[in-house]
């Protein structure tokens, strides 16, 4: 793959849990993809993001990804649809995030706004137009590449 970039890792505390999240790259017919605004009063609030969240206990990421896109889009998914493509592995101040990313371009339903979040379909190539998360910046290269 082109255009790595190399990658700094911090170190976290020893007593730091791991937490284990979900992203999905929903992908329209016209090759954009869906990005979502974290709203305020959440971390890293105003910053653009891969729809999902996390992984509950008992859940595999694909089970998390199907009730957290009913959950915040309104959309059904079925896990048969979601390619697994990457993941991201992140170390902020008290946690360790780690991300598997999905592709999807199947889904039943309208795309809504369910959390009052902002929303906006996006080409790979402008991605840079939206400031994103450190855990979801190494993503985008993979996605440009695949698109």
């Amino acid at each position: 793959m082109s255009g790595c970039s190399e990658i700094v890792s911090r170190e976290i505390p020893e007593n730091a849990k791991v937490v284990w999240a979900a992203a999905v790259a929903l992908i329209d017919s016209d090759g954009r993809v869906l990005l979502a605004q974290r709203p305020v009063g959440k971390h890293l609030a105003g910053l653009w993001e891969f729809p999902g969240g996390k992984i509950e206990a008992g859940e595999t990421p694909e089970q998390a990804l199907v009730r957290e896109l009913k959950e915040e889009l309104g959309i059904d998914i079925s896990s048969s649809c979601l390619a697994p493509l990457t993941f991201a592995s992140h170390a902020y101040e008290t946690f360790h995030l780690m991300m598997p990313l999905y592709a999807c371009r199947v889904w039943h339903g309208h795309v809504t706004a369910k959390e009052g979040q902002n929303l906006a379909w996006a080409y790979p190539k402008d991605f840079d137009k939206y400031p994103m998360p450190p855990a979801d910046i190494p993503l985008v290269p993979i996605l440009r590449e695949l698109l």
